[in-house]
């Protein structure tokens, strides 16, 4: 089997709900969904009975379990271990597909780029599941996720990427210590110190829901920040986090200025400078 999908779940019915049915409307239902819910006092386990009759019906496999669990990651890393497929989507409760044909097309991509080992899309942002903010990850050729410079800033979604389910045998699990930021850390285990190159398609592949833990409105910030920094300094040697934290800035700019194509004007300024301090009429 090519994919499996793994839902993770706790107390967030109507999230779930929304999740379960985005899946079970897909054209092309030759794929595992693997629900892990962490005990749930709600309905959600309810729901899940309902949905795996509805899903077996269509030709969805379905594999589920409801237990306590000792957090986020402790259950993705459950419910990859539990899964068959040969490639891993995460896609948690109150996240959906963003369309009926997106496992075809994800699919169809993966043959046609060769089964890379990590191929990823688009992501819709949603607060109210009325406006849609489109995040590709990357568009710009020269800031890819094949760079250490994108993972210091910011991330590869998540939820829109199929993962091959060899690299978690290859570079481990996700690490069950951290609260939110496992997910980006396992990617920089893998694409900038594993040197994996990972393959984007511009296929709109998930909604994500701006009010999950990671998000918060901003309000989980600050354990975002410290796990990050906590990880890079065990990771890295200071000499380089140093030059991170004193240029990556400079960089960015560098790349938007690149991207409008204003960097010929700022080189030519710098070189003027330059010449005028050669010649000692600047200091």
């Amino acid at each position: 089997m090519k994919l499996s999908i793994v839902t993770i779940n706790y107390n967030n019915a109507e999230g779930l709900r929304k999740t379960l049915a985005s899946v079970v409307m897909q054209t092309y239902t030759d794929f595992e969904h693997v629900i892990v819910d962490g005990a749930s006092t709600d309905n959600s386990v309810e729901i899940i009975k309902q949905y795996e009759k509805e899903a077996l019906s269509k030709g969805i496999k379905v594999t589920w379990i409801s237990e306590k669990d000792n957090g986020i990651y402790n259950a993705m890393n459950k419910g990859i271990r539990m899964s068959s497929g040969e490639y891993i989507e995460i896609l948690n409760s109150g996240d959906c597909l963003a369309s009926n044909s997106v496992v075809k097309d994800m699919l169809i991509a993966l043959e046609q780029n060769a089964y890379p080992k990590i191929l990823y899309g688009n992501m819709l942002k949603t607060f109210d599941w009325e406006t849609y903010k489109r995040d590709t990850s990357c568009k710009n050729p020269d800031y890819t996720p094949d760079s250490f410079l994108y993972f210091y800033n910011g991330t590869l979604n998540h939820n829109s990427a199929y993962i091959k389910r060899t690299l978690f045998e290859q570079f481990g699990f996700y690490n069950e210590k951290m609260k939110i930021c496992s997910d980006w850390e396992w990617y920089v285990r893998t694409i900038v110190l594993g040197n994996i190159s990972p393959i984007y398609v511009n296929i709109d592949v998930t909604i994500f829901d701006m009010n999950g833990i990671s998000e918060s409105a901003g309000r989980n910030k600050h354990i975002i920040q410290q796990e990050r920094s906590e990880y890079l300094s065990s990771a890295f040697p200071k000499t380089i986090i140093n030059d991170y934290k004193n240029y990556a800035f400079v960089l960015l700019q560098y790349q938007r200025l690149k991207k409008y194509h204003l960097w010929g004007l700022v080189r030519f300024v710098e070189r003027v400078l330059f010449k005028l301090e050669k010649w000692r009429i600047i200091k």
